[in-house]
């Protein structure tokens, strides 16, 4: 079996990429082989990938389109078939190779995001959902309060829980994001070991681009943003009431600046780039059991 390794810049490392015509059919579901898919990896210098994207003509209108499947390795050998990753989506666009826009339907979340390249290589990636569209605030909404913290939980991209860093200790920052994310998980009706929801803290300074975001993924820190977290900062920020300030510049993150923008209709990640690091033959073997 054909695989693609593709890194796209910002993400915490890059994605295994998988067609789906390559793959029996319910090979999403097997736990058990993408583990063995993974030990596959060790021989090689993607021996610690953590992300898995699958991929396919798309189902919808003229099949024009792709459909894109993702899973993320969690600690442990577990697999989340629940969550999104905007880099991934990004890097099956890439490993694809094909010329001019491209609409992908994330079939894990339910996304339709159109991916238009640019004469430099970078990509804008657009979310085709209305910031105001109906669960974008799971709990209905704008503000809630976990741990006596306000925080703002949405759904855009990924379920996301957004708090003013202000309302945290600085020394235990990690801590009590942790904390946060948890308590969300059970409000949303997540596991605990789900890389669902995703966190970050904000904090405003003056001026324009006056936003920082540091944000969790699995395992730390987040080098940067994720996508998914940029399209759901930008629309939390287009909401009436959230503890979220609408971005006005690029956000700043520990690693740089992640640049979004938001629309009536859509939001917008803007300049962002993927490179194919390189092509593996790896095995796939289903068990039968009678």
């Amino acid at each position: 079996m054909h695989a693609t390794v593709v890194r796209a810049e910002d993400a915490p490392g890059p994605t295994l990429v998988l067609r789906l015509d390559q793959l029996p059919a319910g090979a999403l579901a097997l736990g058990g082989e993408l583990a063995r898919l993974r030990r596959a990896l060790a021989g090689t210098a993607y021996a610690d990938l953590h992300k898995i994207a699958l991929y396919g003509p798309g189902h919808g209108p003229g099949r024009r389109g792709l459909d894109y499947r993702f899973v993320q390795a969690l600690p442990g050998g577990a697999f989340d078939f629940r969550a999104g990753c905007g880099h991934s989506l990004l890097a099956c666009v890439v490993a694809d190779g094909r010329p001019g826009p491209v609409t992908v339907r994330a079939v894990t979340t339910g996304d339709t995001v159109l991916c238009e390249p640019h004469g430099t290589g970078a990509y804008t990636l657009s979310f085709l959902k209305a910031p105001t569209a109906p669960g974008t605030l799971p709990t209905g909404r704008p503000v809630d309060v976990l741990c006596g913290v306000p925080v703002s939980l949405v759904r855009y991209g990924n379920p996301y829980v957004f708090v003013d860093a202000r309302h945290l200790p600085e020394d235990a920052l990690h801590e009590r994001l942790l904390a946060l994310r948890a308590e969300a998980a059970r409000i949303l009706g997540y596991p605990p070991h789900s890389a669902l929801p995703k966190i970050a803290a904000f904090t405003e300074g003056d001026g324009p681009g006056g936003l920082s975001v540091r944000a969790l993924t699995v395992g730390g820190w987040h080098p940067r943003l994720a996508l998914t977290g940029a399209a759901a900062l930008a629309a939390a920020g287009a909401l009436d009431g959230t503890v979220v300030p609408a971005p006005t510049g690029p956000v700043r993150t520990p690693g740089g600046t992640v640049t979004v923008s938001a629309a009536p209709d859509r939001v917008r990640v803007h300049h962002k780039r993927a490179t194919v690091l390189g092509r593996l033959e790896l095995p796939w073997r289903i068990h039968a059991t009678a």
